[in-house]
């Protein structure tokens, strides 16, 4: 009577002592509370209350770093929000050595932010958020490698900046701007005197050369129409001089 029983029982402890681990997963084995190795993925046996065993993600996990209230070494007042990204390097450290991997890393992450952006200027901050990035991970990934895991990467995302300090900004960048385009219109007046002073040089070489230029322009007046073009005697004398010194210059040739 006990036999069938006693085997049903022990079919029943084998089912309840399967576990099915994923390819991302690793098993921290306890053997009478003493750690006993790392299982790997695949089915493996756990027998209960002997043995007890905990999960391990070795996934990448993203980690939100709440929003820090952070005075800048130019004592500017600024939230900075960051994201940071680790795994499980170890498992048996990430068990053994720390009770709750997640909330240890959020909790050293804020205060990281805090201390290394406090070194920095708000114009440093905003120049250099690459080296800053890397320096935080540094920081944290220092303190997190003896819970055998690593940080891979964190970024900050978003800094907030008081409003009067926005408006300040603003007005630099306008002004900034205004500077800008006041330098590309002196340069632009500065080549256009050179150009005039070479040409200057060249109807003084040639006084013929003006008085071209000025049939010119009233041929480009005239073509509206509409332009009366009152021609000066001394412009008409000018123009006689220049024709009789054009055919002495023919008929010396």
């Amino acid at each position: 009577m006990f036999g069938p029983v006693l085997v049903l029982i022990l079919i029943f402890y084998a089912i309840s002592s399967v576990r099915i681990l994923r390819q991302y997963e690793r098993g921290v084995l306890f053997v009478l509370g003493k750690f006993s190795g790392v299982r790997g993925p695949g089915l493996t046996l756990v027998f209960n209350p002997f043995q007890t065993m905990t999960r391990v993600s070795l996934r990448t996990v993203t980690m939100q770093i709440p929003s820090q209230k952070i005075i800048t070494k130019d004592n500017v007042s600024i939230d900075i929000a960051a994201v940071a990204y680790y795994h499980i390097s170890d498992p048996e450290k990430s068990v053994i050595a720390i009770e709750n991997v997640y909330e240890a890393i959020n909790q050293i992450s804020q205060t990281t932010v805090r201390n290394v952006v406090g070194r920095f200027s708000l114009d440093q901050l905003l120049a250099q958020t690459g080296d800053i990035n890397v320096q935080i991970k540094d920081v944290i990934d220092m303190h997190t490698e003896p819970w055998g895991t690593q940080v891979t990467a964190v970024e900050i995302k978003d800094i907030v900046l008081p409003e009067n300090m926005q408006r300040a900004m603003a007005k630099e960048a306008e002004a900034e701007r205004e500077r800008r385009a006041k330098i590309v219109a002196a340069e632009g007046e500065f080549q256009a005197a050179v150009k005039l002073g070479e040409a200057a040089d060249i109807i003084t070489q040639h006084p013929v050369a003006l008085q071209l230029r000025t049939l010119q322009t009233m041929a480009e007046i005239a073509v509206e129409r509409n332009s009366t073009i009152i021609f000066p005697a001394q412009f008409m004398t000018t123009v006689r001089e220049a024709v009789e010194a054009l055919k002495t210059d023919a008929k010396s040739d």
